[in-house]
């Protein structure tokens, strides 16, 4: 038995990580028989910023008036996320990425099979280890710890190959009325945000029973 989750995200949304690391937590308590396969599609919070992306602290002074403001806001994510065991580095951080190279990967990753390994080492390179995830390099090194060749990965994220696939699918997101992330669809519930480990275990659940019972 296989049961499908759907994950829309995007790497510099920090609730992104947490709703990933409740969702492991969630699985790890289902039955084992079950295989779970997570289906990831990109969305992009800030699709006009510059390839290279913005020095943090000056992106985040514009978009919350401060940067004590922008602070106090990485501290509530710390507060509210301690038990989950992430230790976020908010202060490695020196840039805001774009993210559409960081997609095409766990796009290029997702042939591979590879997609959910990707997207969490991107994920946790960002926010736990202060990369600048727009970096080809960066990115192709990523590549080459979850077992893909670091040479492939980079000449195709030099290419355009993948470009309008992940914007399609960016579109596709937008027009299914998907304006914030986390998003995620298990089996016929949607949840947004990162909800809590029972939350998803409860909906991993009914899922389940929706599979066995069709």
């Amino acid at each position: 038995m296989t049961l499908t989750i759907e994950i829309t995200s995007d790497f510099i949304c920090p609730w992104c990580l947490v709703a990933e690391t409740r969702l492991n937590r969630a699985i790890a308590q289902l039955n084992p028989a079950v295989n779970i396969q997570r289906v990831w599609y990109p969305f992009e919070l800030n699709p006009n910023m510059p390839e290279m992306g913005i020095d943090r602290k000056t992106y985040r002074t514009q978009k919350f008036g401060s940067w004590e403001y922008s602070q106090q806001l990485d501290a509530k994510t710390v507060q509210a996320t301690q038990n989950d065991r992430i230790g976020f580095r908010y202060d490695l951080m020196t840039i805001t990425p774009n993210t559409l190279k960081a997609h095409r990967l766990t796009w290029f990753a997702m042939q591979q099979d590879k997609a959910t390994t990707m997207t969490e080492r991107i994920l946790k390179a960002y926010f736990t280890e202060g990369e600048n995830i727009a970096e080809v390099e960066i990115l192709a090194n990523l590549a080459a710890e979850v077992g893909i060749d670091a040479k492939a990965a980079k000449a195709f994220l030099l290419s355009d190959t993948g470009i309008q696939e992940v914007q399609k699918l960016e579109r596709q997101a937008i027009a299914q009325g998907i304006r914030g992330v986390p998003n995620i669809r298990i089996g016929q519930e949607v949840l947004s945000g990162a909800q809590s480990v029972d939350v998803f275990l409860a909906a991993l659940q009914n899922a389940m029973h929706e599979l066995t019972t069709a």
